[in-house]
């Protein structure tokens, strides 16, 4: 059973993840269906399948078409790095004696050999509709680097004339662009082809409510996978809706998706009705359909779902952080480059800001307001004064639109965040960070964690100079729940690459789009 986050793309910036971005829309969690399983063992009336049911046959041309274009892609790499490094002038040659070229084509079956082998190993040939980018380039990487070790080490171990190191080099870099653009045009090609409804699969949502209607909809705006959904499969006659194809209650789930050729079920029911994906998982035991849950995402927006093997009982993680160890260690290293490169650079603007301060209202340049950062630690956090003096003497406020407290010269700074950018002292002094939830005051911090779910959750990191909400247009007097799950997702799914493109975002946003909820 599969797990799938439907909707609008938190990747792209609306609470929805589609099946090539934002939460990880896939991720297998069979160990769920074991928890749902066990203690009960529930008889249901059994379709026998028909002949040419028991193994899917749909994916097979496609894994064979990657199989000879991967080949194919890998033998232009080998010869490509032979001709770059030796005989197209471009790289100097120090060693007396130029292997012939017919040499490195009698080793070429050697490599193709080798290739097979690698490329089954990395599972590059495991693939379905819901496949990602980033996971078919991690295959890829993975596949070639392993394919490049075994020919480094058979090629010297059995002492072939043809060694030369600078093609043994050249040749894993050109393998994994060949093959991951081979694939992308196959990719794009066969999208081609299935929105405009080729090479179709067939499906059944149980469930009509929000998140089966969000199903639908997402599967529709994702043409290019090619999975139609056929009809809809309700058990509770109040929540039928008469502007859905329903076939059929629950019970009858077997019989539905022999009758109308269904690959995939999509479970797509509230977390109160999770029992019933048991029923569904029992009902389709005997079958070789795909099942998926369709997961609540704003009810598991903190969970990161991954599984590890304890002395053979599986183990689902939860909510585990990615920000220990090594990551800890690299992210603070970024976070000081960068903070200082951003002072650098800016400091000319800084110095322009402080002199506008200065000139247009009286009071302090710089305003020190007490935030919480990891585990809830409080600091002082530094912006440029963009409100009067007296603007808070009633108690703390949130700011509105239109605030009458805020400056001429600070409406500028705040809608362009530059009241911001002092914050980069905080984080080279290490009490922030350039990426990670926005930092809130203790006020509101005990207000929020009352009423909003998993909000103290957002302080198992520092807080950030920016954010994946605030990117993503979740800042200010935006919805706080959804600032909540755009946090937590960036928490569980956190590497370097994504920190890195959250500030490209950042700098993108600020000169470029015109930012709402920014006063």
């Amino acid at each position: 059973m599969d797990c799938f986050y439907p909707c609008n793309n938190l990747e792209n910036g609306t609470w929805n993840v589609p099946t090539t971005n934002g939460l990880r829309p896939f991720c297998h969690i069979d160990i769920f269906a074991h928890l749902w399983l066990k203690d009960r063992v529930v008889q249901y009336p059994q379709v026998p399948l028909r002949t040419g049911d028991m193994i899917p046959r749909s994916s097979e041309p496609l894994r064979a078409w990657f199989w000879v274009w991967d080949l194919l892609a890998t033998s232009c790499a080998w010869l490509l790095a032979d001709f770059v490094r030796l005989r197209s002038g471009l790289m100097p040659i120090l060693a007396p004696d130029m292997p012939p070229f017919s040499l490195c084509v009698g080793q070429l079956p050697l490599v193709i050999i080798l290739a097979v082998v690698a490329y089954r190993i990395a599972q590059m040939y495991d693939v379905n509709r819901l496949s990602r980018f980033r996971e078919e380039l991690a295959h890829a990487i993975k596949g070639v680097g392993f394919l490049a070790l075994l020919t480094v080490a058979i090629t010297f171990a059995m002492q072939s004339p043809y060694r030369p190191r600078g093609v043994l080099a050249l040749f894993p870099v050109f393998a994994v662009a060949g093959v991951v653009l081979c694939r992308r045009l196959s990719w794009f090609a066969l999208g081609r082809l299935r929105s405009k409804g080729f090479n179709q699969s067939h499906a059944l949502i149980v469930g009509t409510g929000r998140l089966a209607r969000q199903t639908a909809k997402s599967l529709e705006a994702s043409s290019w996978m090619g999975i139609q959904t056929v009809a809809y499969v309700e058990d509770e006659k109040a929540k039928r809706q008469n502007d859905l194809h329903i076939v059929g209650p629950i019970r009858d789930l077997a019989q539905l998706v022999a009758d109308h050729h269904i690959e995939h079920v999509f479970i797509a029911l509230p977390m109160n009705r999770y029992g019933d994906a048991r029923r569904v998982f029992d009902i389709l035991s005997q079958s070789l359909v795909e099942v998926r849950l369709v997961a609540d995402a704003p009810a598991m927006s903190g969970l990161s779902l991954t599984t590890t093997n304890l002395q053979g009982m599986t183990v689902i993680g939860l909510r585990e952080s990615n920000h220990y160890g090594v990551n800890v260690v690299v992210k603070r290293i970024m976070d000081v480059v960068f903070s200082l490169i951003g002072i650098c650079v800016l400091s000319p603007l800084l110095a322009l800001i402080v002199v506008l301060i200065k000139l247009t209202s009286p009071g302090p340049i710089l305003y020190r307001q007490e935030r919480c950062s990891v585990n809830g630690d409080r600091f002082m956090m530094l912006k440029f004064r963009t409100m009067r003096i007296d603007s808070e003497t009633s108690g703390p406020q949130m700011t509105a639109c239109n605030d009458t407290r805020v400056t001429r010269l600070g409406a500028f700074l705040r809608t362009s965040n530059l009241d911001e950018l002092p914050q980069l002292l905080n984080v080279l002094l290490g009490q922030m960070s350039l990426v990670g939830p926005r930092p809130e005051r203790p006020y509101f911090v005990d207000q929020f964690k009352k009423t909003i779910p998993n909000y103290m959750a957002r302080h198992a990191v520092k807080a950030g100079l920016t954010g994946w909400a605030q990117v993503n247009g979740w800042r200010g007097n935006s919805s706080l729940r959804r600032r909540v799950q755009f946090d937590l997702y960036y928490i569980t799914h956190w590497n370097p690459l994504f920190d890195l493109r959250i500030i490209v975002l950042t700098v993108l946003t600020m000169l470029f789009k015109k930012q709402k909820h920014a006063y």
